[in-house]
């Protein structure tokens, strides 16, 4: 069973022509146009935790995954509501020192500011049945770190994430789709049960859940590309 686990980062207008990054934000008319189909096309959606069982081959059904990176507020705003009217749940990856912050990460790429959710609007994406998922304390290239700031920035963040919404906190992100082995080891070590990142492709029971592939939808990922992206089996395996 090949299972496709959507990637989104920011829901919102898209930036003007030129700005770097601008297609990683889907339009909200987008984003619940796609939502809305794959429900009438008799498809679930699914976080991380609620596609678990059907990852390990426990059980079947038309599902997919929906995941968000970052924690964008806009997410909140544009994207909940849709999820609620369609029954849907999601994960999003949160940065864990970045609460009511911004993608601070970016700001070197001039990519424009972009606000991040604040603790109390995780808590009530928490309370609307979305997953609450760890992408580090502070957004690192995992791979340029020592050892030990590893550890820390994937252990610690699940700790405070999982303490400051009161929830267990089992799914974790790779800043920037970068990892090495290792990383995927620290993160089974310290609770979590999946890690996706930025390979492309359809997952499946022969897939390790520390490296799930995810497929990335974009500002121009028109419908029917859309549809080709995730109800078909030829996407790249490749890291984006």
């Amino acid at each position: 069973m090949s299972i496709p686990i959507l990637m989104y980062h920011q829901i919102d207008l898209p930036a003007p022509r030129g700005t770097r990054f601008r297609g990683l934000t889907v339009h909200p008319a987008a984003f619940r146009r796609q939502m809305i189909w794959m429900h009438r096309l008799g498809y679930t959606g699914l976080s991380m935790h609620d596609l678990m069982p059907y990852l390990t081959g426990e059980k079947q059904g038309k599902v997919f995954g929906i995941t968000f990176d970052d924690g964008f507020r806009n997410v909140f705003k544009h994207a909940l509501p849709v999820l609620k009217e369609t029954g849907f749940t999601a994960t999003n990856y949160f940065v864990a020192n970045q609460f009511d912050g911004g993608n601070v990460w970016d700001a070197d790429n001039n990519v424009p500011f972009s606000p991040l959710m604040s603790l109390d609007e995780i808590r009530q994406w928490a309370r609307a049945g979305q997953e609450v998922g760890s992408h580090t304390l502070d957004h690192v290239h995992l791979p340029k770190i020592d050892r030990q700031e590893a550890v820390r920035q994937i252990s610690d963040s699940r700790a405070k994430l999982s303490q400051a919404v009161d929830v267990d906190v089992t799914a974790f992100c790779y800043p920037f789709g970068e990892f090495h082995s290792d990383h995927c080891e620290i993160a089974r070590l310290a609770g979590y049960t999946n890690a996706t990142t930025t390979a492309r492709g359809l997952a499946g029971a022969h897939d390790d859940l520390f490296e799930l592939p995810r497929v990335g939808i974009w500002r121009t990922t028109h419908l029917l590309r859309f549809f080709q992206k995730t109800l078909t089996k030829h996407e790249d395996r490749r890291r984006v």
